[in-house]
């Protein structure tokens, strides 16, 4: 029980805390004339700042949600606190001591003083953390790792960097000696309780200090050092405490909140060191997740320090480990993009190098280059699903192009669907009006969340390709196949030099392809052969080959004008028309997918060959109305 706060107390407070200070430690605010500022409200999403607040007479209101008021009210919406324990935290800050009046008691409520004794507690940790990293005899293999991570004391200083000494209660008893209860060491996950008391959270490993945007300190990750660490995990990060929450935590925001308030670009990376290469390389906006993945938390607190909406088009981008884990990583953020206006890119380094190990191998100018050389999002995951097919074949494209063109419902500037389009196109190698085709007649767009294959990048994964016995030798499209083995096996005298220059290309299904190799390998007759057919099915030892050659030799062929010749040669002709035209698209395709310029050689070399096909298609038609038809 406690004494209710005087109300001249609550007034200095009131008076002594600055509104547009505290919310700003929140929001990002921008002057909006008139003495007032505005910014995205944090208690609605909203796209247009609607959130105002007037330093001038301490108070806020938002147009959009209607939420309003004082900066008690601020905090004790922000973040969950009664009015008592609002007038406390600031007060704490102000430096102001508060006075109660004996016997009016507002009932049961947590100890005022919590918050800003772990806060000092956290403080104290930090302090005596880093100057074990500077002259602890237990901290060479730390002082080690920094240097070999290429960082240099005055590094190590910037981002607080401290070691826990190894023997599990140093820094119980320093706190201790300070005047911290047990309960506020084991609360603030600072110690543990075991059978002979308290402990070290934090033992014999390497410390980053993980801080609020204030820059106060509320918790730490510590990385493992030694072998003999009876704790397996590489990190370990401070657990869930009163003043440490790390879903709504982002490692350097301290540091990079103004940065990316300013340049509205926010840099996510994976590791306390990449964001120290960022920072010592220039990249100031960089700041990482403490031991989850980025999420919707996260994205709320980004989008109020970019005054992320329509008016402010800004940049998120994602950098991960190029290997295949990286990439999952950064298509699952694929499901929260929606969660930004700014455009979401990401940065891959080719050669799977996170930033850290980048600026050790080139430099801070390395750095620098990956996050220039960032992708949108969208054309990343296009990447991805285009690398699941093989686009040299004409049924791959199309399932290519009717999977990619379901990408154009997230992108949210929907005059950049067209151009989406228009890369599709290009990268998949067919015509635009397919594409838009495509994409008017898609089905709705699946949700994020699902899940979407990655190929390694070191080892693609085979095309997703149908089993051609799956589809009947009898379907419309192997038509003119059919034809032509008809055409052979009844008239094998007939066929001639046409047929010597058939090959395993012309024929696209197993069985016709089995059968044509059948015949291949047997001496044709230059004039009618009652033995020819029967030779035939003794060489083949297929049962299917041999049930289709049977079919082949007794049914008509299709068309019924003309001598036996040229009808002959005219199926024939008409199968590497088809073969032909095969060809000029797969070409054509590739020259789409081909940069003329850096790739010179081989465009040139496919551009030669197109001409040669389109020749001999013009050659191939010729014949087949007639031009050289055997009589």
């Amino acid at each position: 029980m406690a004494g209710r706060i005087k109300d001249e107390d609550i007034q200095l407070v009131r008076e002594r805390a600055r509104i547009d200070e505290v919310i700003e430690q929140y929001v990002t605010l921008k002057n909006a004339g008139g003495g007032s500022r505005k910014g995205l409200c944090p208690f609605h999403d909203e796209k247009s700042p609607s959130f105002n607040v007037r330093p001038s007479v301490g108070s806020y209101h938002c147009f959009g949600c209607g939420a309003g008021g004082d900066v008690y009210k601020f905090l004790m919406e922000i973040e969950g606190l009664s009015f008592v324990e609002a007038v406390e935290r600031l007060a704490a800050k102000l430096g102001i001591t508060l006075r109660y009046e004996e016997g009016a008691n507002t009932g049961p409520r947590r100890d005022p003083q919590q918050r800003p004794r772990l806060l000092e507690a956290h403080r104290e940790a930090g302090a005596f953390y880093a100057a074990a990293l500077l002259s602890s005899s237990d901290a060479e293999v730390g002082r080690q790792f920094v240097k070999d991570r290429g960082f240099d004391q005055a590094a190590a200083e910037k981002f607080g960097m401290g070691f826990a000494p190894r023997g599990g209660e140093a820094l119980v008893a320093h706190l201790k000696a300070k005047g911290f209860s047990d309960e506020e060491l084991t609360v603030g996950g600072l110690a543990a309780k075991g059978s002979r008391g308290l402990y070290d959270r934090f033992r014999g490993r390497l410390l980053w200090p993980i801080r609020e945007m204030t820059g106060e300190i509320i918790g730490f990750g510590a990385r493992r050092m030694f072998d003999d660490d009876r704790v397996e995990a590489k990190y370990l990060n401070t657990s869930e405490t009163p003043i440490y929450k790390k879903s709504q935590v982002l490692y350097g925001l301290d540091l990079a909140r103004r940065s990316i308030s300013s340049s509205s670009q926010a840099v996510i990376v994976e590791g306390y060191t990449d964001v120290m290469a960022c920072h010592e390389a220039g990249v100031t906006t960089a700041v990482a997740t403490c031991g989850t993945a980025f999420g919707e938390d996260h994205a709320r607190v980004m989008r109020r320090l970019m005054l992320d909406h329509d008016a402010f088009h800004g940049e998120v981008i994602f950098t991960f480990d190029g290997d295949e884990a990286g990439q999952r990583a950064a298509l699952k953020t694929f499901s929260g993009d929606q969660q930004f206006v700014a455009q979401t890119y990401v940065a891959v380094e080719p050669r799977g190098m996170d930033p850290c190990d980048l600026r050790l191998a080139d430099g801070d100018a390395a750095v620098r280059e990956l996050v220039a050389s960032r992708i949108p999002l969208y054309r990343f995951v296009l990447d991805n699903m285009l690398s699941r097919y093989d686009l040299d074949r004409g049924d791959q494209r199309v399932d290519a192009v009717r999977e990619a063109v379901t990408l154009a419902s997230a992108i949210r500037d929907k005059s950049k669907v067209d151009e989406l389009l228009r890369e599709i196109a290009g990268r998949v190698g067919v015509d635009i009006d397919q594409v838009r085709t495509a994409h008017r007649t898609r089905p709705a767009m699946p949700k994020a969340a699902q899940p979407i294959r990655v190929s390694s990048t070191t080892t693609a994964p085979d095309p997703a390709e149908p089993s051609p016995s799956l589809v009947s030798f009898g379907a419309p499209q192997f038509s003119d196949e059919r034809e032509a083995l008809k055409a052979v096996v009844q008239h094998p005298h007939l066929a001639g030099d046409l047929a010597d220059d058939l090959d395993d290309n012309d024929f696209t299904h197993p069985i016709s392809r089995g059968l044509w190799q059948g015949i291949q390998a047997m001496d044709r007759p230059t004039a009618p052969d009652s033995n020819w057919l029967p030779r035939l099915a003794d060489s083949l030892t297929d049962d299917d080959l041999k049930r289709v050659l049977a079919v082949a030799a007794i049914e008509p062929l299709r068309a019924r004008e003309g001598n036996t010749a040229a009808v002959v040669a005219s199926v024939i002709i008409r199968l590497q028309l088809l073969t032909t035209a095969r060809r000029i698209d797969e070409v054509k395709s590739k020259l789409q997918r081909t940069n003329p310029i850096d790739e010179a050689e081989v465009y040139n070399r496919m551009f030669g060959e197109l001409i040669a096909l389109e020749q001999q298609h013009r050659q191939l038609r010729d014949r087949s109305i007639g031009v050289d038809v055997p009589s």
